[in-house]
């Protein structure tokens, strides 16, 4: 007899792993979840906790009884539309698990080019080995997957991440633990650049403000405010509307940046922009005219949408 009142269709205790998961990916799919498959095997992976090697080795093996109801739950949840890097509270970041939580944006894929573009330019204005470091700001750090990335990358750099949401940045001191870059690292909570204004600046904090930016990067918020709506269900009824909305044509967050700019100790030897599907020539016209930078550039993500611009002044202190 199932310890089940109501016993779901996608799983019964008789189960072996295999039709455990099976059933719960036909069960989903069903339902329009994108990618259930691969969703389901990462549940069921948390659930057991064990790695895909494991998973598929022990696949002829009866379910776990003690952890039915979880993984009942679970299903349930992904049934509903949550994200599954919610339900399991962890994402991979370049090579790295990071925390997550809905307070949170998930980090993607194509952000780790980003970082990519970050370092590379970097490395050619302050070697690694060399006797000058630079400072960084991530603005808007959310996991803190670009600036706890970066830290790890360059373990000499000093990098501040700032956020609005205070939930985000406790979960970004989180990622610093976690991956041995707390001690190297600087959190500030407030409003894209405010935080590191000059001192009598308007807007300027107290606990940065005196910081000289050498890199600046930001993953801001950048969809258009009418584009929420339309947004797949997990983004649009789980992730946090902060993180999402970018103004009325999703630029809002860029111009005040660049706004920002004159506030500063000094203007940032290069400058790392994450956006949307065709913002990058608006972002790069905003940063043309300030004069400042020699070297602005597109790049692509991994489906052939311009995804980042980076601006480097390739001369000067």
């Amino acid at each position: 007899m199932s310890e089940y009142k109501d016993e779901p269709a996608f799983f019964a205790p008789s189960y072996s792993i295999r039709e455990a998961c099976m059933q719960a990916s036909s069960f989903l799919a069903g339902l329009g979840v994108m990618e259930p498959r691969s969703n389901v095997e990462r549940l069921l992976m948390h659930v057991l906790g064990i790695d895909r090697m494991a998973m598929l080795r022990d696949y002829g093996d009866p379910f776990p009884a003690a952890h039915a109801a979880e993984w009942v739950e679970l299903i349930r949840r992904k049934a509903a539309g949550e994200p599954v890097q919610y339900i399991i509270g962890e994402e991979w970041f370049y090579g790295r698990p990071f925390t997550v939580t809905p307070a949170t944006l998930i980090p993607r894929p194509e952000t780790e080019l980003l970082v990519e573009a970050v370092l590379e330019a970097a490395d050619k204005l302050w070697p690694p080995e060399g006797a000058v470091v630079p400072t960084v700001v991530d603005v808007g750090t959310g996991t803190g997957a670009i600036g706890v990335t970066l830290a790890s990358q360059r373990p000499r750099w000093r990098v501040s991440a700032s956020d609005l949401s205070p939930d985000a940045l406790a979960v970004a001191r989180t990622n610093a633990a976690r991956h041995e870059a707390a001690e190297r690292m600087a959190f500030v909570q407030g409003d894209l650049l405010a935080p590191f204004a000059k001192r009598g600046a308007a807007g300027a904090g107290d606990a940065e403000d005196t910081i000289r930016i050498d890199v600046l990067v930001s993953n801001p918020p950048y969809i258009p405010a009418d584009d929420l709506a339309g947004l797949q269900p997990e983004v649009r009824d789980y992730e946090p509307r902060l993180a999402l909305d970018g103004g009325a044509d999703g630029l809002d967050p860029y111009r005040r940046m660049v706004e920002q700019l004159p506030s500063l100790a000094q203007l940032p030897r290069i400058v790392a922009f994450e956006l949307g599907m065709g913002q990058a020539q608006d972002v790069a016209a905003l940063l043309r005219d300030v004069g400042e930078w020699d070297d602005i550039r597109i790049i692509t993500d991994y489906g052939g949408i311009e995804r980042h611009v980076i601006a480097v002044r390739t001369s000067g202190n």
